[in-house]
């Protein structure tokens, strides 16, 4: 049988591209009155090399010649830059302190013809004014350049209408005679003939990316020129991993070298990155990937790979491809994915040979999935640390991924194994729908009482939810243990901050009716989003709203993610690089308030390093690394597309050029995790998470997209960003087990 499409999911959804499909951008910037003061031009000049002056001066002396005498001494003329019209003349920029900086790029690494078409947009005498690569610096901290660094190897210029010699906004307007003007424009044609602003300077640096100047927020954003920025970023990532570590499991961007988990690789990044590179529309990456995979990876390897990791990325990875290249084929077309082609299964063979294999997890004496499966032996083995114990997050996490593998293949066994998993689970009883962070895979039982919802907490909850949305709703027994959870979250969890009473989600590391700790991952950071979605089911709020199901607790529910999302956008904004840490304290009461409590933090984040707000927030100096993790930024993709509130665009976009000024890597290395967010410049880590590629840039891209690319009320997303389809049961399958009577703590009646 042709596994392709038995169940007919290519029909499932209408295609949601008709009106989003990618154009790569093409087309020139143009940057119009390129102006500067003479005291400017000379001082620049004189950093630049011998040859430079030699020429400057030789075009000064015939210029001169050439030109009528003035009265007027030169070192008196006046010339002003205006920012904008109606705006006041704008001080004349001291560059004094311009020094050649130590780090210089590299002109003969390939990887500069992506990094120049970036920034030359600054540059360009094509360009319009206000062009997005001029001065990043001031975009961010509003015009305190001295509070960032500078990017290591491109050219710096100012965003229009600030001074220096960034060019645009109310024009050039000289005060003394024209033959001075005319000598002026000489010499800056000279200086601009050279280089000086050219993206190949060496006498300048830049803190960033050099396309932020056309997009101050003096006028609507364009969100589609954005999305490319998201683009270029992907296609700077993928050609340094290509360049230096190719078909490796990991990639260290700052020593350009690579490494594998297992000797033969199990194409970690590149599987990860297949649906993003898809959306994006990157065809001949997409077919140096599928290359790789047809002829370089094998799952036939005696080693261990974690099962819960293995499943979210690779299989996921492989699952989505093939849902994307299937459902709608103009996403990075391909001829060998055609239908009757040789490569037209390929994703979906990969996937079932892979997960064949993995099903050996689930063969414990109670069902729950040991940690690590031997991929050539169809052997699981548990976990060699915690007592033993699987994660109780990684055990229920895999449902989406066999599931669906399970309605493609029609092999029931899949989706059997995976759904007895949260029966098992369930059946523990847990007080309030909270289970403990560990269980066992010998006796299926829960180990310790640590209650959270950051690392090997989290997606348990994630994909209650998720599963209930999967089989298009009709699967209530998931939403029910959702709903149970969340009230036991805001029972047990949720509290308020001091002095300025910011909504929070904290831990119980000794059990429920023990103290509460007010710490928080960056891993919690899912839920604001996740909180939106399951009150609306992927719907808009206003549509939600409007149907006979809407009630005060979806309605308290949206309220409690706008709150979550707030504090999670704090994390970032307490942080000097703009970038949150791995882990944030917070500042409680002595007695924590309950959820009931009145409160009401502040809407905006009071720049002031002395501000009230901050006062709330705590990193301790082991926490303070950044990974580049996805769940800020996916959450404000979810709470954009429900809510409609431009802000979450906002803040994603502000989040992206943190990420770009301080995680850039010079000479075509892509982009790095740091060791230290909270200093500037950051502690780099020379590691580039698959999840990078995989999520957060993809959720940037989707954030930044129409809505009617992967519609919320047609997909899921796996917890590594994967999207699968929405879909029926059919006669094949059907939820297989039902919840044990319990009382109102959630504790089981027997």
């Amino acid at each position: 049988m042709n596994v392709r499409d038995p169940f007919n999911i290519r029909g499932l959804n209408r295609d949601p591209t008709a009106n989003w499909r990618p154009k790569r951008n093409t087309t020139t910037h143009d940057t119009s009155n390129i102006t500067t003061t003479l005291q400017n031009v000379i001082r620049t000049a004189a950093a630049e090399t011998e040859r430079l002056r030699d020429k400057a001066s030789e075009v000064l002396e015939a210029s001169t010649s050439l030109l009528p005498t003035t009265n007027t001494p030169t070192n008196t003329t006046e010339i002003r830059f205006s920012s904008e019209p109606g705006v006041g003349d704008q001080e004349e920029e001291d560059m004094s302190s311009f020094s050649i900086p130590k780090n210089v790029p590299s002109f003969s690494n390939p990887q500069r013809q992506y990094e120049d078409r970036l920034w030359a947009a600054a540059t360009n005498k094509n360009s319009k004014p206000g062009n997005i690569l001029s001065g990043v610096q001031d975009i961010i901290s509003g015009g305190n350049r001295a509070a960032l660094p500078m990017y290591k190897d491109k050219p710096y210029m100012y965003p229009p209408g600030r001074g220096g010699y960034g060019g645009g906004g109310g024009g050039f307007r000289p005060r003394r005679k024209r033959t001075l003007g005319l000598l002026l424009l000489v010499v800056a044609g000279l200086v601009w003939w050279s280089g000086v602003f050219s993206g190949e300077q060496q006498g300048a640096v830049v803190s960033g990316w050099g396309w932020w100047g056309q997009d101050t927020g003096r006028s609507r954003a364009n969100w589609l020129k954005r999305r490319e920025r998201v683009v270029e970023a992907m296609e700077l990532s993928w050609d340094a991993y290509e360049r230096y570590a190719w078909g490796m499991d990991e990639f260290h961007p700052e020593s350009k070298t690579g490494k594998q988990m297992v000797p033969k690789g199990l194409g970690w990044i590149i599987i990860d990155s297949l649906d993003t590179l898809m959306l994006m529309n990157l065809t001949s990456r997409l077919s140096h990937a599928r290359e790789w995979l047809a002829k370089d990876l094998t799952w036939e390897q005696d080693e261990y790979v974690n099962t819960f990791e293995t499943t979210i990325r690779m299989l996921g990875g492989l699952l989505s491809a093939h849902y994307l290249s299937t459902t709608f084929p103009q996403l990075a077309p391909i001829s060998d994915d055609d239908p009757g082609k040789p490569g037209e299964d390929l994703y979906l063979e990969k996937a079932k040979d892979l997960a064949d294999r993995l099903m050996a997890a689930f063969d414990s004496p109670s069902g729950i999935p040991y940690a690590s499966v031997n991929l050539k032996e169809f052997k699981g083995i548990i976990s060699h640390a915690d007592s033993g114990a699987s994660s109780t997050a990684e055990t229920t996490t895999l449902q989406l991924e066999f599931k669906y593998l399970a309605k493609l293949t029609g092999e029931k066994d899949f989706w059997d194994k995976a759904e007895k998993v949260i029966q098992l689970v369930d059946d523990n009883g847990a007080q309030d729908g909270l289970v403990p962070i560990f269980i066992f895979a010998t006796t299926g039982k829960f180990h310790g009482e640590n209650i959270r919802l950051g690392s090997r907490g989290d997606s348990y909850y994630e994909y209650l939810i998720k599963q209930y949305l999967q089989t298009n709703k009709k699967e209530p027994i998931y939403q029910e243990m959702w709903d149970e959870a969340l009230q036991g979250v805001r029972k047990h969890l949720i509290t308020y901050t001091e002095p300025s009473q910011f909504t929070i989600i904290g831990e119980r590391p000794s059990g429920l009716n023990n103290e509460l700790s007010p710490k928080m991952d960056h891993l919690v950071c899912f839920m604001p989003g996740t909180i939106a979605l399951a009150a609306t089911g992927g719907l808009t709020e206003k549509e939600a709203r409007g149907l006979p199901t809407w009630t005060d607790k979806n309605e308290a529910d949206m309220q409690l993610a706008r709150e979550l999302m707030h504090t999670c956008w704090g994390m970032y904004k307490y942080m000097a690089t703009g970038l949150a840490a791995e882990i944030t304290y917070f500042n409680l009461p002595k007695e924590p308030l309950p959820a009931s409590a009145p409160h009401q933090a502040p809407a905006e984040f009071d720049p002031d390093p002395e501000a009230e707000w901050r006062k709330d927030f705590d990193v301790k100096p082991q926490d303070s690394h950044n990974l580049q993790r996805p769940e800020t930024v996916e959450s404000l993709f979810y709470m954009w597309r429900i809510t409609g509130e431009e802000k979450y665009r906002d803040w994603g976009w502000e989040m992206f050029k943190s990420f770009m000024n301080y995680t850039a890597v010079e000479d075509g290395g892509g982009f790095t995790s740091l060791s230290n967010a909270n200093i500037i410049p950051p502690q780099t880590r020379d590691n580039m998470e698959s999840f990078w590629l995989a999520e957060t840039l993809k959720y940037f891209y989707l954030l930044f997209s129409p809505n009617d690319l992967l519609p919320l009320d047609k997909i899921v997303f796996n917890t590594e960003a994967h999207p699968f389809p929405r879909f029926d049961m059919g006669p094949l399958f059907s939820t297989g087990w039902k919840r044990k009577p319990r009382d109102a703590a959630g504790k089981i009646v027997e």
